[in-house]
């Protein structure tokens, strides 16, 4: 096969990825032709692999985080690449239910990384092309055991991906400060295909003028700002059509204002979230948010320390459970807070329905909300996950659900309800339900 040219055909944008590397990676939205890349390169590289005819032919897996048929595997999509290059089995190729037989005996398989074990994942030690797509849905475990598997000379690992969240495991190794040695990561979207079809280019029109919340991370390959069903969903798409996300100053000569969702020091504890505002006239500006997971209250004072918020010029708010003592210490966070030379305040318990009616006070007061989108941006992805749960089968919401999003949007609520009193003076203990009188929104 290395006397015979195909003719393919490369966008620019994925050019880099044609030279060897151990790593490779394209992330990007819908129509992008990451797929199709790999694809191809995969039947390119197993025409190649056998030289002139001596040696065995390119071992290749196709893995997915999940797989349960072929269906879900990227077979006929190699398939289709076989036929448009014209490869068949004069060429060394022969397609069977399960796997693909390439030249020099060599094969593409298509697996579940679920299906794989700590001894299992052995069997792939002498491949050298893993591709593993839709690698978003990856989990940290699977890529563990899937990292030191291929130890041939020239293996290569390829991933593409449509990125959900920028600490989902993939994104972290390819994405993050410390990828790997010469790893080769491009982001590819859907004006970087000159291959497009014209219907494809009618259905992200479509999708703009319908969905235009998801559209970001549907076609433009963001991060998921926005869940499908998100409470805050609306406000925060408004919020950015008026450019309220984004260079937000204090103002030194006002209060700076600390919200609380309380979690614990455990291991499996709930987070600890802190946004930081001042309410200047009409106005909110939220301007830090902080997240912590099983660190004691020290280390959340000592991050507002440093970052300016100190006794004197800032005012603690605490959710009701802020004055239940510690089941071991029987010390509070009202108290230790207090201790520490804090102003605090507690809001009262809102009773039943009290995270809906956090929700409707977010909603009402989000129109008057600044945010500083350098350091607020993880309270940010938190209010665009915030989502009810659903008995499917019932199609019945069962409340907000309680997932990472929760804690900074309890928070969050949290200062909403007490804007009632930061801005017109009145007590939260004299009426904890003001401006709830109406009832509240799903």
């Amino acid at each position: 096969m290395r006397g015979r040219t195909l003719n393919t055909k490369t966008a620019r944008v994925f050019v880099p990825l044609l030279e060897p590397a151990r790593y490779k990676g394209a992330h990007g939205g819908r129509g992008s032709g990451k797929s199709h890349f790999f694809a191809e390169r995969l039947v390119v590289d197993s025409c190649n692999e056998p030289g002139d005819n001596a040696g065995e032919g390119l071992r290749s897996v196709c893995i997915r985080e999940v797989q349960k048929d072929l269906a879900q595997s990227a077979k006929l999509l190699i398939e289709q690449k076989m036929s448009k290059l014209g490869v068949g089995e004069s060429d060394g190729f022969k397609i069977f239910r399960d796997h693909i037989q390439t030249p020099g005996d060599g094969i593409i398989i298509f697996k579940g990384m679920n299906d794989y074990t700590a001894d299992s994942i052995k069997s792939l030690e002498n491949f050298k092309r893993g591709w593993w797509e839709e690698s978003q849905t990856a989990t940290s475990h699977s890529l563990k055991l899937y990292r030191p598997t291929f130890r041939a000379d020239g293996s290569e690992r390829w991933f593409s991906w449509n990125p959900r969240r920028k600490t989902d495991p993939v994104d972290m190794l390819l994405r993050g400060p410390e990828k790997p040695t010469g790893a080769v990561v491009i982001e590819s979207n859907w004006n970087n295909n000159p291959f497009k079809p014209a219907e494809q280019e009618q259905e992200r029109k479509d999708t703009l003028r319908t969905d235009p919340d998801q559209y970001p991370h549907i076609w433009d390959g963001h991060y998921v700002s926005l869940i499908e069903g998100a409470y805050y969903g609306k406000c925060l798409t408004e919020a950015r059509q008026a450019n309220r996300i984004g260079n937000v100053a204090a103002d030194p000569l006002m209060t700076y204002h600390a919200f609380f969702d309380i979690g614990g020091t455990g291991a499996k504890a709930d987070a600890v979230a802190i946004w930081i505002a001042q309410f200047i006239g009409k106005e909110i500006r939220a301007l830090n948010y902080y997240e912590a997971v099983s660190q004691p209250l020290a280390t959340h004072l000592t991050w507002m320390r440093e970052e300016g918020y100190k006794p004197g010029n800032t005012k603690i708010w605490l959710p009701h459970d802020g004055t239940q003592g510690d089941k071991v210490f029987d010390v509070s966070y009202e108290s230790a807070i207090r201790a520490a030379q804090y102003e605090v305040e507690v809001v009262p318990n809102q009773g039943k329905g009290a995270a809906k009616m956090r929700v409707e006070s977010g909603r009402r007061y989000f129109p008057s909300i600044w945010f500083n989108e350098a350091t607020t941006s993880g309270g940010v992805d938190a209010l665009g996950w915030y989502h009810e749960k659903k008995d499917e089968n019932r199609d019945i919401g069962l409340g907000p659900e309680h997932d990472w999003s929760s804690h900074g949007s309890d928070a969050f609520g949290l200062m909403c309800v007490a804007a009632e009193q930061i801005m017109t003076g009145t007590s939260i203990i004299d009426n904890p339900y003001k401006g709830f009188e109406s009832g509240y929104a799903a």
